[in-house]
């Protein structure tokens, strides 16, 4: 379990670095991708802590059972960042965030017609 936790803990503070850093190199005071930085490094060293050989089942609980935990509260506490501060950003802020989910609805809607017509 040690191990797995000490892959994640380490691609969460490395994604968190690259997202401060990104937030830097852009002029915004902010962390800017930091967890999903931090996902994409975890993803990678599991393949190369695969591929090494050294995956086993103290890897696999650890990650485990922190993913059943830590992924979806990291999850929920950036989407209600990100409400807060569209709702205190305008109205230009709140339909760049409401538009695109209605037209992925409309999308899907229209693929799934395709999708049953064509079977």
């Amino acid at each position: 379990m040690i191990k797995g936790l000490a892959l994640l803990a380490f691609c969460f503070l490395i994604g968190m670095w690259c997202g401060a850093l990104l937030g830097t190199w852009l002029g915004i005071d902010a962390n800017v991708g930091g967890v999903g930085f931090a996902m994409i490094f975890l993803l990678f060293s599991k393949e190369y802590v695969t591929r090494k050989g050294a995956w086993n089942e103290e890897f696999a609980f650890g990650l485990g059972f922190w993913n059943k935990l830590y992924i979806p509260i990291v999850i929920a506490m950036a989407a209600s960042l990100n409400v807060k501060s569209a709702l205190s950003s305008g109205i230009l802020a709140l339909l760049a965030g409401i538009l695109p989910v209605f037209i992925a609805f409309g999308l899907v809607r229209i693929l799934l017609k395709k999708a049953t017509t064509t079977k």
